[in-house]
């Protein structure tokens, strides 16, 4: 029988009467208050790549999520400030948690989250007693805790390859990886019905229209997509992968399948490179931009530091169980090479 995690996972909200939006001045230099009140608190400033330019720009480090977290516990930093979405904040929770961890829009959530609910996966493990559970890291620390091995989209592959031929495997929640993982391992995943609504927007039609007006430009697609996405595709990789793929490759155009923000980063790493977002129905982009990343602001970031809130908080016995898969991970994770994050402020590094 799986036991049910405890759902002790909340963020605190600001106290009435904490500071507003409303409240500040627009005359204020965000940039050096934000600045001044990182000191302060002895605070460090993440920022997911798919983060708007200017919050990128401003953090500490750049990177994928749980490269993020690790470095973060890395530091003596007191206080996390993790530009991202929610679940983020919970892993850098999960493995700080004597830091303060700051999230700057509580309702910075995530699609491949909301499709995966706590209850519901208890379930779906019970139906499949056998099964290993394998769970992207895009899901809720309750989740984590239902789960067996957390995986991210760099190391996903490798760590199914390491599991026995005879045990089956559940994956969840991301349907899309799910199955490029199955088709690259050749093993028959079950997989959790779930996808992000960002990597769905790409349209099949679309990109190869824009292939043909840019005959030479690379396809880089990140593999949340849905497989015709991929199959067009001369690099799928993680964020970071992809980042180091055009950074590295002699083409000088390339078409990005994935949340357009990362273009900022691959902007500062190759210059002069041209790169476009892959277009969606409508043979627009803007279809790509993440409605949750997009919820954090610079004048977010500042508030969250003034009122020490949203804060991300978890139960210490559902840390713990949350704790196990993602240690499992790092464990099957030693021989594969984990992407690295961007120092912010400069040119990003190949791992």
């Amino acid at each position: 029988m799986i036991e049910s995690a405890i759902a002790t996972s909340t963020v605190v909200l600001p106290p009435p009467g904490a500071l507003k939006e409303t409240d500040i001045d627009p005359g204020l230099d965000l940039v050096a208050e934000i600045g001044r009140l990182r000191r302060e608190r002895n605070a460090i400033i993440l920022a997911h790549y798919y983060q708007d330019g200017e919050i990128q720009d401003l953090a500490d480090f750049v990177g994928d999520s749980l490269d993020l977290s690790r470095k973060a516990a890395a530091t003596d930093a007191d206080v996390i400030v993790f530009c991202g979405v929610r679940f983020m904040g919970e892993v850098a929770k999960i493995l700080s948690p004597s830091k303060t961890v700051l999230i700057p829009d509580a309702d910075a959530g995530c699609s491949l989250e909301e499709s995966c609910r706590a209850d519901t996966f208890a379930r779906f493990r019970e139906r499949h007693p056998d099964h290993v559970a394998i769970t992207y890291i895009n899901c809720s620390a309750e989740v984590k805790a239902l789960s067996d091995i957390i995986v991210t989209s760099s190391n996903a592959e490798a760590i199914v390859r390491q599991i026995p031929a005879d045990r089956p495997i559940l994956f969840a929640p991301d349907r899309h990886l799910g199955a490029y993982v199955a088709r690259r391992t050749g093993r028959d995943l079950t997989l959790w019905p779930g996808a992000c609504i960002v990597h769905e927007q790409f349209s099949e039609k679309e990109l190869a229209k824009l292939k043909l007006r840019h005959p030479d430009a690379r396809i880089a697609a990140h593999p949340e997509c849905p497989d015709p996405i991929l199959a067009q595709a001369d690099c799928v990789g993680s964020t970071r992968a992809l980042l180091d793929y055009v950074t590295n490759s002699d083409a000088r155009e390339f078409i990005i399948a994935t949340e357009p923000h990362i273009i900022h980063q691959m902007e500062r790493a190759a210059p002069g490179k041209l790169f476009l977002p892959a277009p969606g129905a409508d043979g627009g982009c803007n279809c790509a931009d993440c409605p949750f990343m997009a919820l954090n602001t610079m004048e977010k970031v500042y508030l969250a530091l003034v009122n020490d809130a949203p804060r991300v908080e978890i139960a210490e016995e559902l840390r713990i169980k949350a704790l196990k898969p993602l240690e499992r991970m790092l464990e099957m994770s030693a021989s594969v090479p984990m992407s690295t994050s961007a120092p912010g402020g400069s040119s990003p590094h190949a791992a």
